[in-house]
């Protein structure tokens, strides 16, 4: 369509289906709605890489066409407007975005949009040897915090980089945010801006609860920082172990600032902000750059969730003579990250049967490449995340993967017609071995008065070991290091065990013989139609196979404690095995115990008492128990030890890491006869942990959840003096 007829107040105005006008106007509705759906909502439906390709689409035409500009683009402001039920906040210096930056792997110059940012600021500047302050770009929500006279009065989030939401009553909240200014500073105004966030260890526990609740995960730690900081509520900011970084300054009234921006940060700290412990400083293009992949490179080993690097200009004087476009400052730039998030087709959802019959809805997806990996299937976590998402095949899906390891479904475009599929409905038998399946109420706390369920329930194939998939997964169980510990039994030879007849339960690994596995590798290579390993010449054509007869003859000598936990016993961990083994002493007394007698041990209440008896009441577990005594497997019993008293009674400790002094299970034994539970995951219930050299992610858990950890000095004097525990 052409332009139309001046109108009678001799303004012009065209209407098209086509050309730029109408692909600049598509852009600005879709751009406001992603926005909405992002800044309002927290739940936003693509990946932060193609929101910016959007944006960056749009700036590219309105500076190619001028006669389109418009003051509500989103190209001029910042963010999305404040959502309803939070009382406004009008920024007394606006809170603005910054401009990004993507590196460009394949071209000549990789960095070529950092190389223009340095070359601008050069020459304005005068010089090529610019400091910058560099900084990790944490993934958060943005605050900024108000303190009038040293004391916080007003905490806000960005909103539309004007006005924000009043979040005051969910900040304070925040532990290591200072309410009151350090060393009785009282500037009349102090406006500090930084990042809430929520620690990779505190997101991870976080969904895990959900998950076992069968409630909404989170999409990311931003959502979850943002959705805990924005309720009504305190109460749940307060019951999340948030944090908060600064990164920059607002309105100043009463203070004298340094310099620089590196020394402001510093400033920060003695204020009492917490700062990034990465930020630092760096020199022209080749310093940015290397701070770049420095941090890229510790990216995964960070205790919190980043997508980039900020660059800042140190120099204030010359920040001030840089200046500001409309929505950015001129002297800052966000140099992002390869995008780990990605769109997708769901093309199924199936199921899989885990070692103790648990059912798992999994994503089959058109295969997409992610952070370097081709995934073509995604965890689905169970019936409610489905239903949560309403998820539906042939659904456009965002993909992530989980700490870069599980891929997983973090969005969905639920824009579907009238011929959309109908909702997902979980199968009625299992898919393996044609079992029906059931449905378990999930247990939310045992009291006196007995047990408390929630409304959540767990889909499990009640087919035992009669079930091929519980088999496979019952005997890679059965032979793992802290279980039987049948070295070099792997899941490509358990499952070609399983599928070609070998085994059918872990008492069958005994009667297996050498030629049982020459024959087995021989079917599997001519069903794989692939040469036959066993065709090659001399010994070594079956060491494979002697290595592993060897393992499992090994394996025969072993302790009661072991075998209780690799005979998979639902909910039966390594601990509550261990305490099983010392409080009955024989397999026997423990196979004839009642659920009375199961409950008087530590740690086990009546639902893990209930499984317990009902494993041993199956004549299937029975017969393969003798199979397993009649196969050679032994272990020595005792007479039942019921635990003493101890000073560490009742307080359960967590080891992580490397001792100098002393194994692993040395310091387990230690704290054991001091009458601690030795635990091998943190969680809430946690009394302390002991944290040796090249400690990993129990350590970040525990910090994010704020429980106390001892270095191995600490250990050794609370080893010496029971007292001095936390």
């Amino acid at each position: 369509m052409g332009p139309r007829a001046r109108a009678p107040d001799d303004q012009a105005f065209v209407v098209t289906t086509s050309g730029p006008a109408a692909r600049i106007d598509a852009l600005r509705r879709e751009i406001a709605e992603h926005e909405y759906r992002y800044f309002v909502l927290d739940a936003p439906t693509i990946p932060d890489l193609e929101f910016d390709r959007l944006v960056r689409e749009l700036e590219a035409l309105e500076a190619a066409h001028p006669e389109f500009a418009s003051p509500d683009s989103p190209t001029r402001r910042v963010g999305g407007a404040p959502s309803g039920g939070f009382a406004e906040v009008r920024h007394a210096q606006p809170m603005l975005s910054l401009a990004n930056a993507f590196t460009y792997p394949d071209e000549p110059r990789p960095h070529r949009e950092v190389e223009a940012f340095v070359q601008r600021i050069a020459e304005v500047v005068g010089t090529d040897r610019i400091p910058f302050s560099v900084e990790p770009k944490i993934d958060g929500l943005a605050i900024s915090l108000r303190y009038e006279h040293g004391r916080l009065v007003v905490a806000a989030t960005r909103g539309d980089g004007t006005t924000g939401e009043d979040v005051t009553h969910s900040v304070r909240t925040i532990r290591g945010l200072p309410l009151r200014l350090r060393g009785g500073a009282s500037p009349a105004v102090l406006e500090v801006r930084g990042e809430v966030y929520l620690p990779r260890a505190a997101f991870e526990a976080m969904n895990e609860a959900a998950r076992e609740r069968g409630d909404k995960v989170f999409a990311n730690p931003r959502n979850a920082a943002a959705g805990s900081v924005r309720q009504l509520d305190p109460r749940v900011a307060a019951a999340r172990p948030l944090a908060f970084f600064a990164y920059g300054v607002g309105v100043v009234d009463g203070l004298d600032l340094p310099e620089t921006h590196s020394a402001t940060l510093a400033l920060f700290r003695e204020l009492g902000f917490p700062v990034a412990p990465e930020a630092g400083t760096a020199t022209g293009l080749e310093g940015c750059l290397a701070y770049y992949e420095s941090i890229g490179s510790r990216r995964d080993q960070l205790p919190y969730e980043i997508d980039g690097v900020v660059y800042k200009v140190d120099r204030h004087d010359w920040q001030q003579r840089l200046g500001f476009v409309s929505r950015a400052p001129r002297w800052a730039l966000a140099h992002k990250f390869p995008a780990r998030e990605v769109s997708t087709v769901l093309e199924g959802i199936d199921v899989q049967v885990g070692r103790t019959g648990a059912i798992t809805p999994v994503a089959r997806l058109r295969p997409v490449a992610v952070g370097g990996v081709t995934v073509s299937n995604a965890t689905l976590h169970n019936e409610a995340f489905v239903h949560g998402m309403d998820l539906r095949i042939g659904d456009t899906v965002v993909v992530r993967r989980a700490g870069d390891v599980i891929p997983e479904i973090v969005g969905a475009n639920g824009d579907r017609g009238p011929d959309a599929p109908p909702p997902w409905r979980m199968p009625t038998c299992c898919p393996v071995c044609g079992t029906a399946l059931e449905r378990l109420k999930k247990v939310r706390r045992q009291t006196r008065d007995g047990i408390e369920y929630e409304d959540s329930t767990v889909v499990v194939c009640p087919g035992g070991l009669f079930c091929r998939a519980q088999v496979a997964e019952r005997i890679r169980h059965f032979a793992s290091r802290r279980a039987m510990d049948i070295d070099g039994l792997g899941e490509r030879i358990i499952e070609d065990l399983v599928d070609l007849g070998y085994v059918k339960t872990p008492a069958d690994l005994y009667r297996l013989t050498l030629d049982d596995f020459v024959e087995m590798k021989r079917r599997a290579d001519e069903r794989d139609g692939t040469t036959p390993e066993t065709a090659r010449q001399g010994r070594t054509a079956t060491k494979w196979a002697e290595n592993l007869i060897a393992a499992i003859d090994r394996s025969r000598s072993t302790t009661l404690e072991r075998l209780l936990y690799a005979l998979g016993i639902r909910d039966v961990g390594e601990a509550t095995a261990k305490a099983l083994a010392r409080g009955f002493g024989s397999l026997d007394g423990l196979m004839r115990a009642d659920e009375a007698e199961l409950t008087a041990i530590p740690d086990v209440g009546p639902v893990v008492a209930s499984r317990i008896r009902a494993f041993f009441d199956d004549p299937h577990n029975r017969e393969v128990i003798a199979a397993l005594r009649a196969g050679g497997v032994h272990w020595r019993e005792h007479a039942p030890q019921r635990a003493a008293a101890g000073p560490l009674a009742g307080r359960t400790v967590v080891l992580t890491g490397t001792l100098a002094s002393m194994t692993r299970d040395e310091a387990r034994a230690r704290l054991e006869a001091l009458g601690a539970k030795v635990s091998g995951s943190v969680s809430a219930r946690t009394g302390f942990v002991v944290a040796g050299s090249e400690a990993g992610s129990k350590l970040e858990k525990a910090t994010a959840l704020g429980i106390p950890v001892l270095d191995e000095a600490a250990f050794l004097a609370l080893l010496d003096d029971p007292t001095r525990a936390p």
